[in-house]
């Protein structure tokens, strides 16, 4: 039972998404925007790696970003041609403020940006939540765009 329930919750937030992404389409001003709020934060790094990407890739639908901050960025080997994936699997395809990813209880397995990569939810609380290996420290980040963003401790790591 509590499995089928879980099913729809996550159902119901995918097409509250896509309901949403039908009535408040993706552009420009919204990532700039977001730039400017990752800023505000001293996520410098994760905005400028945003930057870069902006305008020379697919258009970027509206997500919620794990932001790691500019010490763990500074020792990442990312290439120019990886910065795609890279900030792809940092996110969620769904803007979601922290109280929304609060309802994923402990278990709860989400795509994230990369379709072949899922990132896995522990939950025990504001001061307690993990994706995958890195812990949110700064929730809702980005609050004044249709993309969120939430600072986390880590580089996100996926099995291989």
């Amino acid at each position: 039972m509590g499995l089928q329930c879980l099913l729809i919750v996550i159902l119901f937030l995918l097409g509250c998404a896509e309901s949403r992404s039908s009535i408040h389409a993706f552009n420009h001003t919204d990532i700039q925007v977001a730039i400017e709020d990752m800023r505000s934060k001293s996520y410098y790094g994760f905005a400028m790696l945003l930057q870069m990407l902006n305008g020379t890739s697919q258009p970027i639908r509206e997500l919620t970003f794990f932001m790691p901050d500019d010490r763990e960025l500074s020792s990442a080997s990312i290439s120019a041609d990886e910065i795609d994936e890279f900030l792809l699997s940092h996110a969620i395809p769904m803007p979601l403020y922290f109280n929304d990813l609060s309802h994923f209880p402990t278990g709860t397995v989400v795509p994230s940006g990369v379709s072949s990569r899922m990132i896995h939810i522990h939950n025990r609380g504001r001061g307690d939540y993990f994706v995958n290996n890195a812990q949110i420290v700064s929730a809702n980040v980005c609050l004044n765009s249709v993309i969120k963003c939430h600072g986390i401790d880590e580089v996100i790591e996926y099995d291989a």
